[in-house]
């Protein structure tokens, strides 16, 4: 081509008409501005304007002269490929050092799999394939500018104004068709890319960009990949968490598609999975600050329960991560969980191996080709010249310096030989992606060739209808291609393009290893197998880390759910008679239960009753055993002296009615104690009030007599009615009567049986509540039992009162009105006793003493008072047991009044030294 060139076109690569070109139809119209729109949001749009108006861009310039821009390989059909040979650079410099595993070691991929498709007869047979294979840098925008080149035969130029020096148009070499592009790596760099080719529908597969966006065939549509996209990733990841027990987690992303899509896609499958929480949804910048990452761990730290960290990162923010938490003495602290962009490296672990320990990675499931290894270990200087920058990493992968022209020695590296080798000379591992890179060539070939088959039968090469290759028709083969990858698996793609999602899960571990690195623990396809068993953490430790909001209630607790927050919770002690119901509820055991102490279920509440062994029951039996044997000997006593003067004077038939009356008090204590049935209640019922109705009834009904005697002495000679023994029985028995009748009404009304009372020992600790066996009598209706008896009692006090002024030798008036006097004593005492135990958690043991205590007790006071001293005159002084004077009753009754004067007037003098005796048979 002539050194001299004209016009304004000088390094034009697009033109003007270019864009008349393009909006001549609506549809490229259309794609047109959604990709500019894409441009704008990266901003790079006056940067593309520069492009398609100039030709090139003043960084791409500036570019050319220190950075090889592709790689050329002759062919019937040319592939594009984009690998990031170089790393990203500095502030205003596009390119950076050269990346020896993702760049060479990919790029070499493709030239192997090339080499091992155009030897192969039965794939794409007399067609060799060719490749313009482009340096990305690592930077999306820099690979948007380079894959221009990949266009540049799809557009017309405008050469009309553009002439030689001689006036001849110029002979410009037609640039090369590139049907179909493999790459890119980084999601960024692909997304950026995709939309490039879109408007000239070039498909497009990628062997590692698995941003879930790209998934999106609305927007792009040529884009396929050989790697499963992050949404299968993510799910992957979530699994591992549920397995590992975690519910709440942290995430960390690198700025940029790759890292914001994955946690986006973790974060929705975990809400979508439910049952877990994330802590903090920290983002990386592009371009750190310096202090950045320790704000990034300090915020970790500010949910320091979130030990679990998920990270979407590229492997420099991984580093940088590792060394921050190392710096801040947390090594141990945090459980990483890493995407496949940590996978099985180790550059990102290096120098952090102590802080890496335990962290779980997943990478896209591969296998190491044997055959690559063979090619690349044997690649050399001298034959590899195809390779553009294979020098350049040759000198970085050995140390030392070519000398090149142009290249200025550098005296402090030693100088490279050319006779050193791979894996001999310098470390070598195969690289991850690999396996990727050779299947997306492969998938490409074979669709190549299934199109090959059905436009060109029988046509040896390219025929006319491959020529060129229409790229919406190659995209349907693409699509439909299913074979054995170079590892053995299937390689297939689905209707986004997006191949199935396979993955080793790998954890790095160090201790009791022998040879410490990264370990493979399990696989994901579709669901989850994971052996525990093999994982190990910090310091060797088998047991799974626990990263929760909040550890498990204890037995008995309920949580209490944290607001917005479904993995927190407080644990809340299910309290008094309260047992756990579910894991969010506490409820109330049956009346008749009680929670276990550890507050899981409800179990029968004791049963519990008087026993006779009690001390509670021993004292009130000994005191009614003792008061029966008394009043039977009474009346037996009665019996044997029954028409001795004494036996007669003191009225024999009320007698053996108050004496049978004190019997059937001490009587109840029996009653009382024993265990409670129908009949042991009814018998209560009657007895409890009746053996004191009986003897104060007696007793009322012997001092009413004296009463009205006396009364009516003072009156006339005549005697009262109704004084007679018969009469006396009969009133007394009327009295009793009543009793009787409020018993058999209460029968009728509410018939006796026997309850389990809970609630009257249900103290606030459970474990002392009691269930009591006891017959269905309140304290209220006890007191209602007695109350007649009461009154019985206060009015014969009143008349004992009133009798006072009868001579005090005279019959029984003085006795009765000391026993009236002590018994009330007795009952008012009980009364404090018995009700102010209301509130005690032995109210029934105390109440049932302080009853038959009192009882038997104003028993004994009767039976103490009224006939135990005759008793000791009969048995012990039979010589007082004769027959008195008798005296009319008039007489009695003058004396009565004369003794009550004497008594007004003097208190030292008294009257009535001899007994008299009134005649009872009056």
């Amino acid at each position: 081509m002539p050194s001299a060139v004209k016009g304004r076109g000088r390094g034009l690569v697009l033109s003007v008409p270019l864009l008349i070109f393009i909006m001549t139809s609506e549809a490229r119209s259309t794609r047109l501005f959604c990709w500019l729109v894409t441009l704008i949001r990266y901003q790079t749009w006056l940067q593309l304007l520069w492009i398609l108006l100039v030709g090139i861009s003043p960084v791409s310039k500036a570019q050319q002269g220190t950075q090889p821009q592709s790689l050329k390989i002759e062919g019937d059909i040319t592939l594009g490929g984009l690998f990031p040979v170089h790393s990203r650079g500095p502030a205003g410099v596009p390119c950076g050092e050269i990346k020896r595993e993702k760049g060479i070691h990919r790029l070499e991929a493709m030239l192997y799999a090339l080499d091992q498709i155009n030897s192969d007869p039965d794939l794409l047979p007399n067609i060799t394939l060719g490749a313009r294979i482009l340096d990305t840098c690592s930077r999306d925008t820099y690979a948007l500018e380079q894959s221009l080149t990949f266009v540049q035969a799809l557009i017309q130029k405008d050469n009309s104004d553009v002439r030689c020096s001689n006036g001849e148009p110029p002979i410009i070499p037609k640039p090369e068709r590139v049907v179909a592009v493999i790459g890119a790596s980084g999601s960024s760099v692909s997304i950026m890319v995709a939309n490039v080719l879109r408007l000239f529908s070039i498909p497009q597969i990628s062997y590692a960009s698995t941003a879930p966006e790209l998934s999106d065939k609305s927007r792009y549509e040529f884009f396929s990949r050989v790697v499963p996209p992050d949404s299968y990733q993510a799910q992957a990841m979530v699994d591992i968490v549920k397995a590992m027990g975690w519910n709440y987690v942290s995430t960390l992303a690198s700025e940029g598609n790759y890292g914001e899509s994955g946690v986006d896609a973790f974060l929705q499958i975990s809400r979508e999975a439910g049952g877990l929480c994330i802590a903090q949804s920290i983002r990386i910048p592009r371009e750190p600050k310096p202090g950045e990452f320790e704000k990034i761990i300090k915020r970790l730290m500010e949910t320091s329960n979130a030990r679990g960290v998920i990270i979407f990162a590229n492997e420099d923010d991984i580093k940088r991560v590792l060394q921050t938490a190392k710096k801040s003495n947390l090594t141990g602290h945090f459980l990483f969980v890493g995407s496949d962009s940590w996978g099985a490296k180790n550059s990102p672990i290096e120098d952090q191996e102590e802080v890496a320990e335990g962290a779980v990675t997943i990478l896209p499931k591969r296998a190491s080709i044997d055959g690559f290894d063979q090619y690349f270990t044997s690649r050399s200087l001298e034959n590899n010249r195809r390779n553009i920058w294979f020098a350049e990493f040759w000198e970085d992968d050995f140390k030392c310096k070519l000398t090149r022209p142009g290249i200025k020695y550098d005296p402090g590296r030693r100088k490279c030989t050319g006779e050193e080798r791979i894996s001999r000379d310098s470390q070598y591992e195969q690289e991850g992606k690999v396996q990727f890179v050779i299947d997306a060539v492969y998938a490409m070939a074979h669709a190549l060739h299934s199109m090959h088959m059905d436009l060109c039968p029988g046509s040896m090469g390219v025929c006319e209808k491959m020529d060129p290759v229409e790229g919406q028709m190659l995209l349907q083969y693409i699509h439909a291609v299913n074979f054995n990858g170079s590892a053995g698996t299937g390689v297939m793609f689905n209707e986004n393009g997006d191949a199935p999602g396979r993955y080793d899960i790998f954890q790095y571990q160090m201790s009791n290893v022998s040879n410490p690195g990264y370990k493979v623990i399990g696989q994901w396809t579709n669901h989850l197998r994971l052996n525990v068993e093999e994982m190990q953490w910090s310091g060797g430790d088998r047991k799974i880390p626990e990263s929760v909001c909040s550890f498990p209630c204890e037995p008995g607790q309920r949580k209490k759910m944290v607001k917005g927050v479904p993995c927190c919770w407080h644990c809340e002690l299910c309290d008094g008679y309260q047992y756990q119901l579910d894991e969010f509820t506490c409820d109330l055991c049956p009346f008749n239960m009680r929670p276990f102490e550890n507050r899981t279920d409800c179990r029968p509440t004791p049963i519990i009753k008087l026993e006779w062994s009690s001390p509670w029951a021993i004292i009130p039996v000994f005191l009614a055993i003792l008061g029966i044997l008394a009043t039977t000997g009474v009346i037996v006593t009665f019996m044997r002296f029954n028409d001795t003067p004494i036996v007669r004077a003191s009225g024999r038939e009320l007698s053996y009615v108050l004496l049978t009356g004190i019997f059937l008090i001490y009587l109840i204590t029996f009653l009382m104690i024993a265990e409670p049935s129908a009949a042991v209640c009814a018998f209560r019922r009657l007895l409890l009030g009746l053996g004191m109705c009986i003897s104060y009834a007696a007793m009322l009904t012997k001092t009413n007599r004296i009463y009205r005697i006396f009364e009516q002495g003072k009156k006339s000679v005549t005697p009262p009615k109704f004084i007679s023994p018969t009469s006396q029985l009969i009133i007394t028995f009327i009295l009793i009567s009543v009793q009787f009748l409020g018993v058999f009404i209460w029968f009728a009304v509410m018939p006796p049986h026997a309850i389990i009372d809970y609630e009257e020992q249900k103290p606030p600790n459970p474990e002392f509540a009691r269930g009591i066996l006891k017959c269905d009598m309140s304290d209220l209706s006890l007191i209602l039992c007695l109350s007649y008896s009461i009154v019985l009692m206060i009015t014969c006090t009143v008349y004992a009162i009133k009798s006072r002024g009868v001579p005090e030798t005279f019959n029984e008036a003085k006795p009765i009105g000391f026993t009236m006097y002590t018994t009330c004593i007795i009952w008012l005492a009980f009364v404090p006793i018995f009700f102010g135990t209301a509130q005690s958690t032995e109210k029934m043991f105390i109440q049932t003493t302080t009853l038959t205590v009192s009882m038997s007790l104003s028993a004994t006071v009767s039976l103490g008072m009224l006939y135990i001293p005759k008793v000791y005159v009969i048995i012990f002084h039979p010589e007082q047991n004769v027959q008195k004077r008798k005296r009319s009753l008039k007489a009695v009754a003058q004396a009565a009044t004369v003794s009550t004067h004497l008594s007004q007037k003097s208190n030292d003098k008294q009257n009535g030294e001899s007994k008299i005796e009134p005649d009872r048979s009056q």
